[in-house]
């Protein structure tokens, strides 16, 4: 990967602050605790998120920071559980870009990879061949 998940997802949770109202305190009081531990703590925290994330599902710097954790907890943790998860957000991520920021479509399409790579999905498919399809490319 070009860049580093971790930092990404700090930047990311920075953004949500305005997307999660009133649960706010609630996403900071989790984070605090997954990125502070380990183990079954972190796993607890992680879902937790996780669990938030389901109640906002426009919140799309929240569900780019659940997909950057998620990848943490692949790292953590590497079992097909955890791929498949981050699979799933990316896909339900990338399956609109409208409205989100361009870095983390950029970053997440990446992981995106990363995610079928682990699971062993050699092959693109139809929602990342059609997102990069319409994506534009850089110019002069």
């Amino acid at each position: 990967m070009q860049f580093d998940a971790a930092l990404a997802a700090q930047d990311t949770f920075r953004r949500a602050e305005t997307e999660l109202g009133s649960d706010w305190d609630t996403a900071v009081e989790l984070e605090a605790t997954f990125s502070s531990n380990a183990g079954s703590t972190a796993r607890e925290a992680y879902e937790g998120l996780l669990a938030l994330s389901v109640r906002y599902p426009q919140a799309y710097s929240f569900q780019a920071f659940c997909i950057f954790i998620t990848w943490q907890q692949v790292t953590e943790e590497t079992i097909a559980h955890h791929f498949q998860t981050g699979l799933r957000l990316c896909e339900a991520f990338l399956a609109s870009p409208d409205g989100k920021h361009p870095v983390d479509v950029e970053q997440i399409t990446e992981l995106y990879g990363s995610y079928r790579d682990g699971l062993g999905l050699d092959e693109e498919d139809e929602t990342l061949v059609e997102f990069r399809k319409d994506t534009p490319k850089g110019g002069d």
